[in-house]
């Protein structure tokens, strides 16, 4: 396995690009999530700075993994009912950063569970390393949005960079996790559904402590980098990869 999603590259790339999505698909059928029939659409609130009277198909967009060494950056894209709004801030839903595992993953269930749409988007290694980290970063977002399979009137995008060349409106939001509940949604199933996946690839990499470091530049992760080199996962545009 040498990456997990690539653009281009000849017929024999292509092949083995396939057949990479093919296995990540396989490990994880939640890539996709259908909508949730007969839920109504969310609204912005107030709280948001739009009119109440203004009902619009809002979708949260995040991303997680963007420091990390190695692993793709995974974005995913919430589209949440308004009714569910107080019941998922009274559940616990916030910065995914600020949640433990275990909560994340209950939380993530719930979300998924109740959310008119909710899809995930992954920018690879190697366009992490062709593109740079943000360029890579605001592509996952963009993939995650347009899988929706409801298309949202306006897209909140965490952060203050906004995602090139996308045909919906969007408003960033410095610090959004903590500030919308539809941001801070689509940070929590972005965050399980990456660690998930490092933990199966750790499998593979046993050496560099990933089941624990989720591929984030931790002091024994550096020291197995030192050690072994990098790996074909690891992000060589990031220094401590290169050494």
């Amino acid at each position: 396995m040498t990456d997990l999603q690539s653009e281009g590259g000849g017929k024999k790339e292509e092949g083995r690009t396939k057949n990479k999505k093919v296995e990540i698909f396989t490990l994880f059928p939640s890539f996709h999530l259908s909508p949730s029939p007969n839920l109504p659409l969310s609204s912005l609130s107030e709280a948001e700075g739009q009119s109440p009277s203004r009902t619009q198909i809002i979708a949260g967009v995040d991303e997680v993994g963007r420091g990390a060494l190695f692993g793709p950056v995974v974005a995913a894209a919430c589209i949440l009912p308004d009714e569910v709004i107080d019941e998922l801030a009274s559940c616990g839903v916030r910065d995914s950063k600020q949640l433990s595992a275990t909560a994340r993953s209950r939380l993530a269930l719930k979300i998924r569970a109740v959310a008119v749409d909710c899809q995930i988007g992954v920018a690879s290694v190697r366009e992490i390393d062709r593109l740079n980290i943000l360029q890579a970063s605001l592509l996952a977002m963009k993939r995650a949005i347009l899988k929706l399979k409801v298309t949202p009137d306006l897209c909140l995008v965490d952060g203050n960079q906004r995602i090139p060349n996308l045909a919906i409106a969007q408003e960033t939001m410095i610090k959004g996790d903590a500030r919308s509940i539809q941001i801070a949604a689509a940070s929590i199933v972005a965050k399980v559904w990456r660690d998930e996946l490092i933990v199966r690839l750790a499998v593979k990499y046993p050496e560099y402590d990933l089941t624990n470091n989720k591929g984030y530049g931790t002091a024994k992760h550096k020291l197995a980098l030192e050690r072994c080199g990098a790996s074909v996962l690891h992000r060589v545009s990031f220094s401590p990869c290169r050494k």
